[in-house]
């Protein structure tokens, strides 16, 4: 080898040699680096175990702990005895995360079969929300059937607690007490009108739940569910199931389109029984018709016919011009007022106000409305309560109208007289008839009761009052129109009224609202009644005959229910009549 050659091969070496020790010091500083790096990780872990153990407790809640909702139940409705009329009992509504249960799973079979529904319908519901995180698959299933889904453990579905309404009195109270809808909020009657005092304020949990969204256990209760509060209402379900009862009973034998009733304390104020026909059944949604769902006694308004003339005859006894012997010419029966002829039945010569108001004369009305004039019997029916709020503030509440003009035209003050011209609520002839019953003062109306009644008004004179409710009697005598208003042992005051009802071109010759209104015991008034009776198309129309045997049935045992005595004059009244029907059989 050359000289030459043996130096080019040690050039070589050293060079391979620079470079073995330039690599291998890379690799020593890869190696340090890594190490160090490892140190610190071991050292962040060991400072977050034992100090700073918050952050990874944290991170590990994201992924496991959730907040989910304690709902609340509503407050209960009850008679004024204690009688629940809604409750809320505890449902289960299932629903599924469509990020998770596909149309392909295996179970779905199953739990189409287990929800009732079919299964090609339930796949395309899954298959439609396949990006939905929440989606219903059933809403309020009782507990048991509920349980029964929830155990095929299908990926994805998961049950969620709330909260349905049952109305253990069902029709009977369903107008009154109203219906929530499935999410418990209330949309009429008393639910609707008091839903912020029945409404719960729901409460929160933690809860554990694993990677599938099971729920593992529940952590901690961070804000307690407050269940809404409680309503005692002043209906009585005794009284509110009698009326219901009598109530149907002449629809259907009468063949009416529809009709209410109410039943007040004449002392309170309060409304011991309220109830309409048609009814519905607030636990069978399906069948509901809406028509239904309307509180006739509040909502609906007519005009009242005769039960308006006792009134008519207070501000005619208010005016001066007239007192309880006062007499009236009705004959012939017929009187002529513009172009326009008011008539009775028939020709009833001379009557005093008691005897105009048990015949219910419109000539007599008529004669005394046009000597005091219209603005008397206005302000009169204004101070008893129509044409106004009875203050129940109940939804959809009518005020009736009452007119009110500068200058009024003779028809228009005689028809105001005897119950045309002007339209009341059912509720509105109740707390009227009442304020007669009060010796002239008017209570509040109240659906809520009343541990201290409210303080009344006067709005008539006391011995106003009694003489009407004196002349009333007449009415439910054996020679009155309201003959079968009558109560054994029990005096009756009260008024029958038959009014034809308004169509297109005019007032229905075949078409009529029946009406009865009264209250009893005469003497010493406890409760104040109403029968208003609407399209009876069985042959029968007149108030008299249609509506005051509800008064008499309803009333009769109202008063035995209340512990009511007899009084002496009706006591007498029953002995009387016992007598003369004995004879009449002999």
């Amino acid at each position: 080898m050359t000289a030459v050659a043996r130096v080019k091969d040690d050039k070589a070496t050293v060079k391979k040699d620079a470079q073995t020790v330039s690599y291998t010091g890379r690799f020593r500083l890869v190696q340090a680096v890594m190490v160090l790096a490892l140190l610190v990780a071991c050292g962040r872990v060991a400072f977050l175990h034992t100090e700073d153990r918050s952050f990874l407790k944290g991170e590990g809640d994201k992924r496991t702990v959730r907040e989910e909702v304690l709902p609340a139940h509503r407050g209960i409705i009850f008679d004024r005895n204690g009688t629940p009329l809604a409750v809320s009992t505890p449902v289960i509504s299932l629903w599924f995360d469509g990020r998770i249960l596909k149309k392909d799973e295996p179970k779905l079979p199953d739990l189409a079969k287990a929800l009732g529904m079919p299964e090609d319908e339930l796949k395309t519901k899954v298959a439609n929300s396949a990006k939905r995180g929440f989606v219903y698959l059933g809403r309020q299933f009782k507990p048991r059937e509920a349980k029964a889904v929830l155990g095929l453990k299908v990926p994805g579905v998961y049950g969620q607690p709330e909260y349905k309404r049952f109305y253990p009195a069902g029709e009977v109270t369903s107008q009154l007490i109203g219906l929530t809808n499935i999410d418990d909020n209330g949309q009429e009657g008393i639910e609707l009108a008091l839903d912020e005092w029945l409404s719960g304020t729901p409460g929160e949990v933690q809860v554990i739940k694993d990677r599938k969204g099971q729920v593992i256990r529940e952590a901690d209760v961070l804000k307690s569910a407050e269940p809404g509060k409680e309503v005692k209402l002043s209906i009585d379900l005794r009284l509110q199931y009698l009326a219901y009862r009598e109530l149907l009973k002449a629809v259907q034998e009468h063949k009416a389109t529809a009709a209410s009733l109410v039943m007040l304390d004449v002392k309170t104020g309060e409304v011991l029984a309220m109830v309409n026909q048609p009814s519905f059944n607030p636990n069978n949604r399906g069948a509901m018709n809406i028509a239904a769902l309307r509180n006739r006694a509040i909502t609906d308004q007519f005009e009242p016919g005769s039960v308006i003339k006792p009134f008519a005859i207070a501000a005619a006894l208010e005016s001066g011009r007239y007192h309880a012997n006062s007499t009236i010419k009705l004959s012939p029966g017929r009187l002529r007022v513009g172009r326009d002829t008011v008539k009775d039945p028939r020709d009833y010569g001379t009557l005093d106000l008691a005897g105009i108001l048990a015949k219910s004369s419109n000539v007599g009305m008529t004669k005394m409305a046009l000597d005091i004039g219209a603005e008397p019997l206005v302000s009169m029916y204004q101070r008893v309560g129509f044409g106004q709020s009875t203050g129940v503030m109940f939804p959809g509440e009518s005020l009736g109208v009452i007119p009110l003009r500068p200058k009024w035209r003779p028809i228009e003050t005689a028809t105001i007289s005897y119950g045309y011209g002007i339209t009341v609520t059912t509720l509105q002839l109740a707390q009227a008839y009442a304020v007669l019953a009060n010796k002239g003062v008017s209570v509040p109306i109240s659906i809520i009761r009343q541990d201290v009644p409210e303080v009344g008004e006067q709005v008539m004179a006391p011995e106003i009052a009694d003489a009407v409710l004196d002349m009333m009697e007449t009415v439910a005598s054996r020679d009155g129109t309201a003959r079968r208003a009558r109560i054994k042992g029990y005096k009756v005051a009260g008024k029958t009224g038959t009014s034809k009802k308004l169509e297109a071109g005019g007032y229905s010759d075949d078409n009529y609202i029946s009406l009865f209104a009264g209250v009893a015991p005469a003497d010493n008034p406890r409760v104040a009644a109403v029968i208003m009776v609407d399209g009876a198309s069985a042959g029968a129309f007149y108030g008299g005959v249609v509506a005051a045997p509800v008064f008499s049935r309803v009333v009769e045992e109202a008063l035995r229910v209340l512990g009511v005595p007899p009084d002496s004059a009706g006591i007498k009244q029953m002995l009387a009549d016992n007598v003369k029907n004995s004879r009449n059989e002999g």
